[in-house]
């Protein structure tokens, strides 16, 4: 892989990330910064982000392959590429089903939107795909610099590893709140998973690592909302983290929810880096 991101980053919103909070998450010694919610294909956002930094990578997580034509999402990876060699890594994905008026077959469109990024000349070792089922996870092995799961455990990272096999990166998301009280954490992460638990793709994937109907009513049980959204000090919370680690991960995107992550950011820091 040509692009650098370190055992673990910062993943948060795209609209919520400033060029402020990313020299601060670049001089806390984080290895990337990755940018959700689907940001556009202009990836502005990631351009300016890179402006205001000197060292660490941007990475999308993820650009939705129905909303920016490859050709489109190409050229502005050239443009970024040209001004930023190697500080950029473009992770693509196919999104919600739920959210896409005409939705094909999603492998089918996986494979398309990779063939266009390829066409384009956009280098595969720049590339990460969005995935979580098996055949996923083998098309970003065998396609990408590898894959970029959401909504996931270090149970499904060890799947992940065995599907994809040794080499390929692994590069999994995980939330934090960085909190003691255990109803207070709990509802603020059930309040962000439950979005996330009628959409097939997710809830296929959580039954498919051992969850059962049960944990996803009322916003999803309390053993559910904790292995997804991690909570408690951060000498709790990191060997958590640490654990995708141990189960195959190459890097963590850590998703510390809330609105000024600054300071559970630098405890973080401390504990995984320092």
């Amino acid at each position: 892989m040509r692009v650098e991101i370190g055992a673990f980053g910062v993943w948060r919103m795209a609209g919520g990330f400033t060029p402020e909070l990313a020299r601060e998450v670049e001089a806390l010694g984080f290895g990337a910064i990755w940018l959700g919610g689907s940001p556009g294909g202009d990836l502005g956002i990631v351009e300016t982000l890179l402006d205001a930094t000197e060292r660490i990578t941007i990475a999308t997580g993820i650009v939705n392959m129905w909303r920016d034509e490859a050709a489109i999402v190409a050229r502005s990876y050239h443009r970024i590429e040209a001004k930023h060699p190697g500080r950029f890594l473009l992770g693509v994905g196919i999104g919600h089903r739920e959210a896409i008026e005409h939705y094909q077959r999603p492998l089918d469109k996986m494979m398309e939107y990779l063939d266009g990024l390829d066409e384009a000349g956009v280098p595969r070792e720049d590339v990460v795909l969005a995935a979580l089922g098996p055949k996923a996870l083998a098309l970003a092995a065998e396609r990408t610099a590898g894959a970029h799961p959401y909504l996931t455990t270090p149970r499904h990272t060890e799947y992940a590893r065995g599907v994809m096999g040794p080499g390929p990166l692994l590069a999994p998301e995980h939330k934090v709140v960085l909190d003691t009280d255990p109803a207070q954490a709990r509802s603020a992460g059930r309040a962000v998973v439950s979005r996330y638990l009628d959409r097939v793709n997710y809830r296929n994937n959580l039954l498919r690592e051992g969850w059962s109907e049960a944990d996803f009513a009322d916003g999803g049980s309390d053993r559910l909302v904790d292995a997804l959204v991690l909570h408690g000090t951060v000498e709790s919370v990191a060997p958590r983290l640490v654990a995708h680690r141990e189960a195959g991960a190459d890097h963590v995107g850590i998703q510390v929810l809330g609105d000024d992550p600054i300071d559970a950011h630098r405890e973080l820091a401390e504990a995984l880096l320092g």
